[in-house]
C-alpha cells in the first residue's frame, strides 16, 4: 500500500523588497536585442505614455493589470530547527500583479485602441 509520508517541497514566502515588473517584448524587438550587435535604445516621454525608441521604430509602454498573479521563486534551504539537516526548498521572493506591454506606435503616435479584453470591458462598466 502506498503511503503519504513524502513531505513535498517546502515553500516559504520571503519577499526581498525589490519591485519587479514583467516586460512583454514584441518579437521584432526581441530579435534586435538578441542579435550580434544589439541596438542602443532610448526611453522618452510622450503625451500618452513613455516610449522606447530605436532609430525610426517606436514602442509605447503600457501597464496592464492581471487577476492572475505571477510568483517569482528562488531556491533556498530550510531546516525546522538548528539541529536538523537543511532541506532544499523554494521561497516566493515577489508576487507580480501587472506587467508592462510594448506596442508598436504608428506614424501618428496615437495610442492603439484596446478591444476584446475582459478586464478592460469590465472596467468601463464601473
Amino acid at each position: 500500500m502506498a503511503t503519504q509520508d513524502a513531505a513535498g517541497i517546502p515553500l516559504t514566502h520571503a519577499a526581498d523588497g525589490v519591485g519587479y515588473k514583467l516586460l512583454e517584448l514584441p518579437s521584432e524587438l526581441l530579435a534586435l536585442l538578441e542579435s550580434e550587435n544589439p541596438p542602443v535604445l532610448t526611453l522618452e516621454s510622450s503625451t500618452t505614455s513613455a516610449v522606447l525608441k530605436h532609430g525610426s521604430q517606436t514602442w509605447s509602454l503600457r501597464q496592464k493589470n492581471t487577476s492572475n498573479a505571477l510568483m517569482l521563486l528562488s531556491p533556498c534551504e530550510t531546516a525546522a530547527s538548528s539541529s536538523d539537516i537543511p532541506q532544499a526548498g523554494l521561497k516566493i521572493i515577489s508576487t507580480v500583479h501587472d506587467m508592462v506591454e510594448l506596442t508598436t506606435e504608428g506614424a501618428s503616435g496615437a495610442a492603439p485602441v484596446a478591444r476584446g479584453k475582459w478586464h478592460e470591458m469590465f472596467a468601463r462598466g464601473r
